[in-house]
């Protein structure tokens, strides 16, 4: 039996000033290994991309996390907090096939630079820096330590609604990567994780019946022997196999 294809699009990866299409692998194997799905990376770029076509070969859509940013022109902002940081080629991507994947009623699994997008596409808006923002707490990746170190977790997040039920627990831990978050929630997404200092870290769909989740940690880190990476990429290739969540 054939597994389900889950589309990743990909990020603008400059390598002696040639441009590459590029995932990082820990995403692709996390849905090969632990979702038992077929990773299918997309390239990004004027006229490579066609989102009909997309849909019609996806089963599921995960968007990944990357080292750019959504461009603050989607979310009405016109302040560049890391000018260097932006990936145009994605953004006209991934946030068009956002809206798409949803009235399409594909699963979509939505992770870091993805969570953001899946807001910033339906409405919402970001913080650009939330370590700027008073109230808030510094949720950037510790630069002092190891690699495998800094994605360990870090700090706790409340759980509420059907993602609470999903893992069985009130409360976990996660890591945190990320200088950009949720400033104003989008229409169509409920909120069903929030940092201890009121951030959110993780949404759903309002649509029950369809898989539509965006965390702003990083499952896709381990998750074969990460309890709740394990159950969360489970749930998401039972989705891309039709299996209502």
């Amino acid at each position: 039996m054939t597994r389900p294809i889950v589309v990743i699009p990909a990020c603008t990866k400059m390598i002696d000033s040639h441009a590459f299409d590029a995932v990082g692998r820990k995403y692709s194997a996390a849905v090969a290994e632990v979702a038992d799905c077929q990773p299918l990376i997309v390239p990004v770029g004027s006229g490579m991309t066609d989102i009909g076509a997309i849909l019609e070969v996806a089963d599921a859509v995960l968007l990944s996390g990357s080292v750019s940013n959504v461009a603050p022109e989607y979310y009405g902002e016109e302040v560049l907090i890391k000018p260097d940081a932006l990936d145009p080629l994605r953004d006209a991507v991934t946030l068009p096939l956002v809206r798409a994947v949803i009235e399409h009623k594909t699963p979509l699994f939505a992770i870091c630079r993805g969570f953001q997008e899946l807001n910033v596409a339906l409405g919402g808006s970001l913080y650009q820096a939330v370590h700027e923002v008073d109230g808030h707490t510094d949720h950037r990746a510790r630069t002092d330590v190891p690699l495998e170190e800094s994605y360990c977790p870090t700090h706790p997040v409340t759980l509420r609604g059907k993602l609470r039920d999903w893992i069985g627990s009130d409360q976990i831990m996660v890591n945190s990567l990320h200088w950009q978050g949720i400033a104003r929630l989008a229409r169509g997404l409920k909120a069903e994780a929030f940092a201890a200092d009121g951030l959110v870290e993780a949404v759903r769909g309002v649509d029950d019946g369809t898989f539509c989740l965006g965390v702003q940690w990083h499952p896709e880190w381990e998750a074969r022997v990460n309890p709740v990476s394990t159950s969360l990429f489970r749930r998401f290739g039972s989705a891309a196999r039709g299996i209502t969540p």
